[in-house]
C-alpha cells in the first residue's frame, strides 16, 4: 500500500497520469526516513529538511503539513503494510501540481515504505569495488545537494556500473571534483582526517550526514573536514566509504588498484547506532 494525499491505495493504483510533473520533469522532492519498528529516527530534522527543500524549490507548504500530521500519515502507511513493528525505510515525496506547460506551487504527497533487513546500521560486509564514472558530470551548486528527482545522470551511472561489473561508482561534478557514489556522499579518510565534499559542490546534504558530523566532532577520534576532493586523492586515501541517507555507511574496499581499510566506517557505524539507540 502507498499513501497518496492521505488515501491508502494499492501499489498498482493509477493515481498519476501523463500530465504528472514528477514523470515529465522530475519536479519532485523526497525525504527518506529510517523507522526502527518503534520510532522515526531524527524525525524533526527530516521534517525541517523537507520544508527547507520545498521552500528552495518554491513549492507551497500546505497548512496541513505539520510534523504531527505527516508522522500520522507515515504511521498509517506502515500499519497498512504490516511494518509498524518492523525496521523500514520510509520515503516521503512531494510532487508539484500543474499542467505540463505551467509550473504551480501546490503539491501532492506520496508515502512509500519498504522492509529493512537489519535494525541497526551496518557498514557493509565483503568486497565493494568501485571506479570513476566519467561519461557525464553532475552539476555543482546547492540545488543538486537536494534529494530531487532529476537524477538521469545517476541512472546512467548505475547502468554503466552494472555493465562493468563494479559494485558502485564514484561520480564527479562539473569542476572535476569527487561528489558522491551511487549510495550517497563520499568520505575519504587519511590518517585521522575525515574529508567529505561540501554541498556547494553538489554533494548530498542529508540529515544523517549532519548527525554524523556532530558525532565525529564530539567523539574526537577523527577530524572532520569539508572541502574539494580530487580523483587523485582517492588512491592516496587510507579508507573510502559512502553514506546512504537511510541505510548508513558502505565501505569501499577496492578502487582501481588500491585497497582500503574499514576502521573508520566501523567506528562511525557504532556511533550512529549509539546515537539512534540501536546498539
Amino acid at each position: 500500500m502507498v499513501n497518496f494525499n492521505g488515501d491508502l491505495l494499492p501499489e498498482t493504483s493509477h493515481f498519476a497520469n501523463h500530465t504528472h510533473r514528477g514523470l515529465r520533469y522530475g519536479d519532485a522532492l523526497s525525504e527518506p526516513v529510517r523507522y526502527t519498528g518503534q520510532e522515526l529516527l531524527f524525525w524533526e530534522d527530516h521534517y525541517f529538511a523537507l520544508m527547507a527543500g520545498m521552500r528552495q524549490l518554491r513549492m507551497e507548504i500546505p497548512m496541513a503539513f505539520t510534523p504531527e500530521y505527516l508522522q500520522e500519515q507515515i504511521g498509517n502507511t506502515l500499519k497498512a503494510n504490516g511494518l509498524d513493528s518492523k525496521s523500514a525505510e520510509v520515503t516521503l515525496t512531494v510532487v508539484r501540481r500543474g499542467e505540463p506547460q505551467t509550473a504551480g506551487h501546490t503539491v501532492d504527497f506520496l508515502i512509500e515504505t519498504i522492509l529493512l533487513e537489519t535494525v541497526p546500521y551496518t557498514s557493509g560486509s565483503g568486497t565493494c569495488r568501485a571506479d570513476i564514472y566519467k561519461d557525464y558530470l553532475l552539476p555543482s551548486g546547492s540545488l543538486w545537494a537536494l534529494s530531487h528527482h532529476n537524477r538521469l545522470i545517476e541512472v546512467l551511472a548505475g547502468i554503466y556500473t552494472r555493465e562493468n561489473g563494479w559494485d558502485t561508482c564514484v561520480m564527479l561534478n562539473d569542476r572535476k571534483e569527487v561528489v558522491k557514489t551511487l549510495e550517497g556522499v563520499l568520505f575519504l579518510r587519511q590518517g585521522t582526517a575525515l574529508k567529505t565534499p561540501g554541498p556547494s559542490g553538489g554533494a548530498p546534504d542529508c540529515v544523517l550526514k549532519k548527525k554524523l558530523e556532530g558525532m565525529v566532532r564530539k567523539d574526537g577520534q577523527y577530524k572532520w573536514e569539508a572541502g574539494a576532493i580530487s580523483p587523485f586523492d582517492l588512491q592516496k586515501a587510507d579508507e573510502l566509504f559512502a553514506l546512504h541517507p537511510v541505510q548508513g555507511l558502505q565501505s569501499i574496499t577496492d578502487y582501481r588498484k588500491a585497497t582500503f581499510q574499514t576502521d573508520a566506517a566501523r567506528h562511525l557505524t557504532a556511533l550512529l547506532n549509539q546515537e539512534a539507540g540501536l546498539s
